[in-house]
């Protein structure tokens, strides 16, 4: 039986749409000095991001908050 996600705010949101909301709301360069990780601040691209959060549990934790804490269209 799955668990409920109701108080969840990032259920059914994926990384890749997080990132991209970023990107858009930031642009790399503020998102990079938001948060200091290299995918952000070298050769900034969704799919390099993707990798390095996706490993990077620390690091997608910080970018998970900073979704919560941005304006939603």
């Amino acid at each position: 039986m799955p668990t409920e996600q109701t108080n969840n705010p990032l259920h059914g949101k994926t990384l890749e749409a997080i990132i991209t909301h970023l990107v858009a709301y930031y642009g790399w360069e503020r998102l990079g000095q938001q948060i200091k990780i290299n995918c952000f601040t070298s050769d900034p691209s969704i799919k390099s991001s993707l990798k390095f959060l996706r490993k990077t549990e620390w690091a997608r934790k910080k970018v998970e908050e900073l979704y919560l804490e941005t304006p939603k269209a």
